[in-house]
């Protein structure tokens, strides 16, 4: 499962972003997870949904 988030992190933004310094990239790539990746981005290994929707499904 890693491996797999580390390829969809790398093909959906570092890939596609040139970043000047490294505290942008890593800006950039806390904002893609807390804002796409766990709320939005649906995940085959919980259904195809999110992982906030899979959490709120548990409690």
């Amino acid at each position: 499962m890693v491996e797999t988030f580390f390829k969809s992190l790398k093909s959906e933004l570092v890939w596609r972003t040139v970043f000047q310094t490294r505290a942008e990239a890593k800006a950039a790539i806390g904002r893609y997870i807390d804002g796409f990746y766990n709320p939005i981005r649906r995940h085959s290994t919980l259904d195809y949904i999110s992982p906030v929707q899979f959490e709120k499904m548990a409690e």
